[in-house]
Parts: structure tokens; C-alpha cells; sequence
């Protein structure tokens, strides 16, 4: 069963909101050495008396700065918070978790480390002076939150003043997102960019960058009417400053629905409901509509497509099609311009970013992106103007148009020498594979699915359900006693208002008999009686696979407080394994502080498994790591590499692959060899250059018995401070998830996004 619910903005409650800043370590961001400090010579190199050599290679020749530390990769996010978000000017302290924020989509999307800045000061002249003085420090800056017109002086003068990038966001950001957009709206309606009259409502920052963008394109001044609050920038109003005046109109208009009479294109970058259905009448013929307030554009996008079907509308919202983001832009943006040591971000490399959004818009969407938001028509199209926030094209696309337009037009410093391994590096600089859940969520958002929680008298798994709820990922279904869950709920705030709350005791006697005869049914050969059966049924693991395997729940999730095997022996006498399938395995995913994800297998289930029975695991390993989106390369794991040393546990994982590569022609495998050698291609190069994993290494690693995956992923994770996300159930017939002895509310709610996509499936 699915149900498909409509979009429903996130509820966002204060106490969810401070407790995510407050919890661990207060913040988003933190700083981790990048080198090792384990013992007195690392010290002495790290700082004194080391540290002087490279300081005296800097003293030399400033450019070994980007050689020998992190300037190179390191950005300021700036701000004195005079425009924050919605909240004006709220100050400089005030503003810095939105710094935070962005600092995070810096590091998420481009993999490029950030310093928020938060200046106290409102005067743009020493503004200008304390950030030129940091120019040492950082590789490129970010302003943000600086309210206009204050912005215009400050971004022009530190692009005079400083040999690094700097880009105002708030400007600059949008402008490329919905230049590309248009663009391509363009092509579609088929008109000419020269010949098309544009409307703009709102004069601030975002909407004079977009218009010196769309003119920079081809949009004649001539053709462009600006409206603010105070009504249209006409060449007789005298309370324009020397920004807006340089767009005042000398048409005979004197109000927004006179504008709009023959125009293609509307640009809102204003307030919510401000355009109504007589405005879109006004309009020419396929009208371009790109009302981008938020959370509410300027009209809503049911009653614009209503009004004029004839249009291509595109909003700052998710829900809708051709959301403009500007999370498409600024980080590959940045990271363009870095990794040339470009001295500027130009109006060259603005516009390269603006058709390489574009150009990718029309390439075939990799099914990745097709799953993530559940959309099998992602053509380039009336509702498909610009790429999905995402897409893992976008860094490989932009940052390479970015740099290649910085080259072009002499501001590179260091020149791309081979664009193939550039290429490479960006892939692995961000960690292609770091974007593992969100596809993964994203899709589940599309298509929710009834998961019971056998275990959910626990604060953890009722706030996880609180999440799933807000989140619209799954319908939460709470088994346990409902008083002692109404008193947690009640005691930490938890709302949750949509769930079905069983207390399996209170079930109605036809109810448990029921259940009680299927699984009688099904394990009388097994030494269950019917008398055995009705007292299982009233253990809620049993109650709760029996919810899945009548159809009554799509997924099964527990183990927080109970062992891996009490969990699940139920499912596999009740669920039991899917069609084809010998066995079941357990499979956790690995992501280190690089963003790389590596696959472990088998960690949970099997013992000491045969070599037939690694073939198993091989297979069910294979077809769940490609369920992420992801090509497994896969290293069956011992002691020996390729026969170096003898024994019973190198033969048997030789003789495994052997057996697997006649069975999947097709999958990449080799093995026996040791984890290190398997993840380390210059080893392989050199010494096993034969090998099947020599080109690119391993990312997902088979474990000869279990003793070895599950003490390696646990060491990992508590030891090395890895993400894990585990453990994933393969090949039960229907999704049964067991979770680890105490996970984290975002480990819970990771499981069940991964449960209802296989539920969807």
C-alpha cells in the first residue's frame, strides 16, 4: 500500500530548532586537523620549531601560502547582519548560525572549508578595510546579509581592492540560477532574448543583480520596468539612488498591472501574493513567470498555471517545479574559481556558470536523480528549466566552466593542466558518494509507507517518529503500552498526530487469534504449537512482523533496546527471506570525514559463511550497494594477497571469488587480499597491477566471517569518529530493519528513509 500526501511545508518547532544548534558540541561546525599529531616530532613539525620553514617559504614567495596551508580551500563567510534572511537587521552576533549554515552547504556540496565571520559594523568604509585586512588568510570571500545599498559599494570596492574572489550571494547567486533558467524558458517559448519586455518587482539586492545579468545576456535596458514598494522606478521619481536610477524607465507606466500589459517575463523577488490573475492576463503570449519569494511567491503556482496555462513558471520553493536554489551555484562557483587561484569572480565566470546550468539541464538525468525525487520524467522542459539541487553533475559541470572562463580571461594564477584529472579530483575532493541519504530521503518523501515500530514506549524512537512525520518520510505505526508513550511524548514535547498507537495487550481477542493461527501455520513443523503461537503473538516483534506480512505494514523497525538475534528470529520465521534468495546478510555503510562511503559486509548475520555462502553475500551486497546509485568495487577481504600466504580462511575467500566472477561476469571483485592494499590504489599499482581494483580501489569490502566485519565497522565508528549507517537487512522478503544497540534518532530515521524506499520498490 502507498499514499501519496501533498507537500506540506517542514513544521519547524523552537525547541527542535535550538536543541539542533545546542546539542554535542554547540554549532554546525568545528575544525579537525588535517595531519597527524600523535608524538613528539609530529608536534615539532606542526608548530615550533618546524612551522618556520614553511613560513620562511611564504616570507619568500606569497603564493606558497596555497603550497603549505589551507588557504587554498578555505572561504569567509562575512557578514555584519543588517538583512538577515527575514529578520532585517538583527546584528552581526545574531546572524552567525545562518553563517554557520552556510558554511555547512560550502562544505556539503564543494567539499571547500569555511570560517563565518561576523563583523560588528554598519559603516561600509571600515567594513571594507577589516575585510580587506584578512585577505592573508582565506582563498575566497563570501558576503551575505548585508542590506542594500550598502552591499553595491561593499562588493565592488573589495572586488577592486582584492587579488581573491569575492562574491556578495545574495546578489550574485540568484542572478545565475534564474539567468540559466531563463535561458533556457527562452528557447522553449522560442523567442529572442534582444526582443522580450521584462517585468521586476523588487529593487533589491537579488533584483538588480538579475537585471544586469539578463542585460549582460541580451535583455535591452529599454525593455525592463522595475517595481519597489514604493511603486515604478520611473525617471521622474526623485528618491532613487544611483543603483536603482540607472533603471528607472521612461515608459508611460505608472503601476504594476500597466507593466505587465504585453510582457514575457515577470521577475519577483518581493512578497508573497502581490501579483493577481488580471496581472498574468496582461502578459504576451507563453509568459515566463518567476515568482521567487519565499516561503510564498508572489502567486501561488496552482493559480498561475490556472490562469495562463500557457506559461513556464519557476518558484523558490521544493515543491514546485524549476525551484530556483541558489545552492546550484555558489559552491561550485567558489570552487571553480580556487582551483585556479583566480583573483576575481568576473562577469565571465558568472556567465559560464550561467550556461553550463543551462547546457546540463538538457542531458540525460542519471536514474540517481530520477529516484531521488521519485520523477521518471526529468526532460528538459516547461518543468524541467534548471538541474535538481541534487544532482552530483553540478560540481563536475560548473566548477569546470567557472575555471576554464577564469583561464580565458587572465585572472587564473594556476592553470588546469589536464581537465580529465580535474575532473577526478573533484569527484573525490567532495565525495561522490557523500550524498548517499539524501537521495535516498528525498525519495521516500515521494511515496511514504506504513512502518511499525515494535519498540516505541522509548523516547528515541518517538522523536525519530516525530521527525519521520514532519519530514513526511514514513506514517509511524507505535507499538508498546500507550500510557507510558503519551507520558514520553508529554514530558519532552514530542507531537506526533498522525500515528496509530497499539498496545498489542488491548487488541481485540479475534485480532490475536488471527495472527496467532498464521504463524501457527507457518512454524508447526518448526515445534511451535497453537498454544506456543498465541504467546509469541504477544511479544511485540512478532506482532510487528505479522503487521508486515498481512499487509497491514510495509516495514518492520526494531533492536534499539533488545540483541540482534531476539529482533530478528521473528522476521525470518514470519517474514522469511525472498524468492531465490539462500540466506540473509547485514550490510553497513561507512562514510570517513572525507565524505567517502565504503560498503562492509557481512557484519551482523552470518558466522563463518562458506565460500558458497560468501557467493551469497556477494550478491546480495551487490544489488543493495547499487540500490544507493552506486557501482560496487568489491574486495573479498583476509590476512593474504593473492595467495602470499597460505591457509584454510585465504582459500576459502579466493575460491569465493572465483565462484562469484563465473556467477556476475559483470561485477568487479578480486580477492583474497588484505583492507589496506584493497583501498590503496598506488599499492596495487605497484604491486599487484593485475588486480581487478588496481584502477580505481575498493568500496565495498566482503568480510571472510563475522567476527572481523562487525569488530572493524564498530572500531571504525567509535575509534576513527566514521558515520555508520546500519544495519541494513538484505534479503528478507519484505523490509525488516534491525537497528544497533542504542543509534542515534538520526541513525533511526536514516533506517526507516532506506526501509520505505525498499517498501516502495
Amino acid at each position: 500500500m502507498s499514499i501519496r500526501i501533498p507537500f506540506v511545508p517542514l513544521k519547524i518547532r523552537r525547541e527542535d530548532a535550538l536543541a539542533y544548534h545546542e546539542q554535542g558540541q554547540p554549532g554546525k561546525i568545528e575544525v579537525v586537523p588535517t595531519k597527524m599529531l600523535s608524538s613528539q616530532l609530529d608536534l615539532a613539525l606542526a608548530y615550533s620549531p618546524g612551522v618556520a620553514e614553511p613560513c620562511k617559504e611564504i616570507a619568500e614567495n606569497p603564493e606558497n601560502a596555497y603550497r603549505y596551508t589551507s588557504k587554498g580551500n578555505l572561504v569567509a563567510v562575512i557578514s555584519n547582519g543588517t538583512a538577515v534572511l527575514g529578520l532585517g537587521n538583527i546584528g552581526a552576533q545574531a546572524s552567525k548560525p545562518v553563517m554557520e549554515g552556510k558554511g555547512v552547504l560550502f562544505k556539503k556540496f564543494a567539499g571547500i572549508d569555511v570560517f563565518d565571520i561576523e563583523i560588528d559594523c554598519s559603516d561600509p568604509q571600515e567594513f571594507i578595510r577589516i575585510v580587506k585586512s584578512l585577505e592573508p588568510t582565506f582563498g575566497g570571500i563570501n558576503l551575505e546579509d548585508i542590506k542594500a545599498p550598502e552591499c553595491f559599494v561593499i562588493e565592488q570596492e573589495l572586488r577592486k581592492q582584492m587579488n581573491i574572489p569575492v562574491m556578495h550571494d545574495d546578489q550574485h547567486g540568484t542572478a545565475i540560477i534564474s539567468s540559466a533558467a531563463l535561458l533556457n524558458a527562452l528557447e522553449i517559448v522560442k523567442k529572442k532574448i534582444d526582443e522580450i519586455k521584462v517585468v521586476v518587482n523588487g529593487a533589491g539586492a537579488a533584483a538588480v543583480a538579475c537585471v544586469k545579468l539578463y542585460i549582460e545576456l541580451g535583455v535591452k535596458k529599454e525593455n525592463i520596468v522595475m517595481n519597489d514598494i514604493n511603486g515604478i522606478l520611473h525617471v521622474d521619481r526623485e528618491d532613487l539612488d544611483d543603483m536603482r536610477r540607472v533603471f528607472a524607465t521612461s515608459r508611460p507606466v505608472s503601476n504594476l498591472l500597466e507593466a505587465m500589459k504585453d510582457a514575457d517575463m515577470f521577475l519577483g523577488l518581493s512578497v508573497g501574493n502581490v501579483l493577481t490573475p488580471d496581472h498574468l492576463k496582461q502578459m504576451a503570449p507563453d509568459p515566463i513567470i518567476f515568482a521567487l519569494a519565499n516561503p510564498e511567491p508572489e502567486i501561488s503556482y496552482e493559480l498561475a498555471i490556472a490562469t495562463r496555462p500557457d506559461a513556464i513558471m519557476a518558484t523558490g520553493r521544493s515543491d514546485h517545479p524549476n525551484q530556483v536554489n541558489n545552492v546550484l551555484g555558489f559552491p561550485y562557483i567558489f570552487r571553480g574559481a580556487m582551483d585556479v587561484r583566480a583573483t576575481e569572480i568576473n562577469e565571465a565566470m558568472k556567465l559560464a556558470a550561467v550556461r553550463a546550468l543551462a547546457q546540463l539541464t538538457k542531458e540525460p538525468v542519471p536514474e540517481s536523480v530520477n529516484k531521488a525525487y521519485n520523477d521518471q520524467a526529468l526532460v528538459f522542459g516547461r518543468t524541467y528549466l534548471i538541474p535538481k539541487p541534487l544532482d552530483p553533475r553540478l560540481i563536475t559541470t560548473v566548477s569546470p566552466a567557472v575555471a576554464k572562463a577564469a583561464i580565458e580571461t587572465g585572472v587564473a594564477r594556476l592553470p588546469v593542466a589536464d581537465w580529465e584529472v580535474y575532473h577526478q579530483q573533484l569527484e573525490k575532493r567532495v565525495g561522490i558518494n557523500q550524498k548517499l541519504m539524501s537521495p535516498i530521503i528525498a525519495q521516500a518523501r515521494r511515496q511514504p509507507k506504513r512502518v511499525v515500530f515494535a519498540e516505541a514506549d522509548t523516547y528515541k524512537i518517538l522523536k525519530a517518529a516525530q521527525i519521520l512525520v514532519d519530514e513526511h518520510i514514513a506514517f509511524p505505526i507505535l507499538l508498546g503500552d500507550k500510557k507510558k508513550i503519551r507520558q514520553i511524548m508529554e514530558d519532552n514535547y514530542i507531537e506526533i498526530d498522525r500515528c496509530e498507537i497499539i498496545d498489542v495487550t488491548e487488541q481485540p481477542e479475534e485480532k490475536l487469534e488471527a495472527y496467532a493461527q498464521m504463524l501457527y501455520q507457518k512454524r508447526q513443523r518448526k515445534g511451535v504449537t497453537l498454544y506456543d503461537a498465541r504467546k509469541m503473538i504477544l511479544d511485540r516483534n512478532y506482532y510487528g512482523a505479522m503487521m508486515v506480512h498481512a499487509d497491514e505494514a510495509d516495514a518492520l523497525i526494531s533492536g534499539l533496546t533488545k540483541e540482534y538475534a531476539r529482533i530478528i528470529r521473528p522476521a525470518l520465521q514470519v517474514i522469511g527471506v525472498e524468492p531465490g534468495v539462500n540466506r540473509v546478510a547485514g550490510m553497513y555503510i561507512i562514510t570517513n570525514a572525507k565524505g567517502e562511503s565504503y560498503f562492509f559486509a557481512d557484519t551482523t548475520v552470518n558466522a563463518n559463511p562458506t565460500a558458497d555462502e560468501l557467493v551469497d553475500i556477494i550478491g546480495l551486497t551487490a544489488r543493495k550497494v547499487r540500490f544507493f546509485g552506486i557501482e560496487p568495487r568489491m574486495a573479498v577481504l583476509s590476512y593474504s594477497n593473492f595467495g602470499s600466504v597460505a591457509g584454510e580462511q585465504p582459500e576459502k575467500a579466493l575460491l569465493a571469488v572465483q565462484k562469484a566472477k563465473q556467477k556476475y561476469p559483470n561485477l568487479i571483485i578480486d580477492g583474497e587480499i588484505q583492507a589496506n592494499v584493497a583501498l590503496d590504489t598506488q599499492l596495487l599499482q605497484e604491486n599487484y597491477p593485475f588486480s581487478d581494483l588496481a584502477e580505481s580501489g575498493a568500496n565495498t569490502l566482503i568480510f571472510p566471517e563475522l567476527t572481523s566485519g562487525n569488530i572493524s565497522y564498530k572500531l571504525l565508528q567509535e575509534i576513527g569518529g566514521n558515520e555508520a549507517i546500519g544495519p541494513i537487512l538484505m534479503g528478507m522478503k519484505k523490509p525488516v530493519h534491525v537497528l544497533q544497540l542504542g543509534s542515534s534518532i538520526r541513525e533511526i530515521v536514516n533506517m526507516v528513509a532506506i526501509a520505505v524506499v525498499e517498501a516502495q520498490h
